[in-house]
């Protein structure tokens, strides 16, 4: 598979994938956009794939849209409503992809590109992230999925603030926010999210897989069907790989395959 906007690699079962437009501060147009689209089915469907990791080249995670594809040609509203709602025919697969997601941010991530990497399950980012919905300032709303992301994770009011003001976030603010989940040295961003995504390639893929399906529906569902959902996928699990090779070690007295405090790759 050729890509012009991304680059996609494999690293010891996490699939890497690199916002690579740095020319245009790696923003989101078209071509990039279809080329994680056209990615989706290959991180789903590669069992060797256990993990995956976005981040930005040259500094930069994502300044959002391309203001300048936008603008290349005049089109009717029908035809930016269905611009738009084509995004949601691959996007809610990767919100819902059954493996961590972690996004590496530094630099920008300003509309679109914050909303990208509210996509990640978990968001690392160094002193020079910031993050802004930054669409008021050009008379539109937050788009890839930020109206459904944005409020679930920081609340409704507080989402309703930064997208009524576009005011541009820190990292430590982010973090306090409970959007950015840790925050590294620009110098060794990659390398350190690298390893943090790939503890998780000793994780048991359907487990996790399942918990981040029923998380993901947790707030648009009552206890009854939450309540059937967990009852199907402890089945699913009890019968799992995974889980009868943690019992048997468990049993012998071994390590358990994944402890998140005993990073497997530092076991003497």
């Amino acid at each position: 598979m050729t890509h012009q906007a991304i680059i996609f690699e494999q690293d010891e079962g996490v699939g890497v994938i690199t916002l690579n437009r740095p020319e245009a501060r790696n923003a989101l147009d078209l071509r990039m956009r279809q080329e994680i689209a056209d990615l989706i089915p290959v991180l789903r469907d590669d069992a060797s794939i256990k993990a995956v990791l976005i981040i930005g080249a040259g500094g930069v995670f994502c300044s959002g849209g391309d203001l300048r594809s936008l603008t290349e040609e005049r089109r009717s509203a029908g035809q930016n409503r269905r611009r738009i709602h084509d995004l949601h025919v691959w996007l809610p697969q990767l919100v819902n992809l059954e493996k961590p997601v972690i996004a590496a941010v530094d630099g920008p991530a300003f509309g679109g590109g914050f909303n990208l990497a509210l996509v990640a399950d978990f968001i690392l980012a160094t002193p020079k992230a910031r993050f802004c919905q930054v669409f008021a300032r050009i008379g539109m709303i937050p788009d890839l999925a930020g109206l459904y992301l944005l409020p679930r994770i920081v609340g409704l009011q507080r989402a309703k603030e930064l997208v009524f003001t576009g005011r541009v976030l820190g990292a430590e603010e982010a973090r306090t926010l409970g959007i950015v989940h840790d925050i590294l040295a620009a110098e060794t961003l990659r390398d350190e999210a690298l390893a943090f995504t790939r503890r998780f390639c000793a994780a048991p893929t359907t487990a996790i897989g399942l918990a981040k399906n029923i998380l993901n529906q947790s707030h648009n569902l009552d206890q009854r069907v939450l309540a059937e959902l967990e009852s199907y996928a402890q089945a699913v699990c009890l019968d799992s790989d995974d889980h009868r090779n943690a019992v048997e070690r468990f049993l012998r007295k071994e390590p358990l395959p994944f402890v998140w405090e005993e990073d497997p790759g530092k076991r003497s």
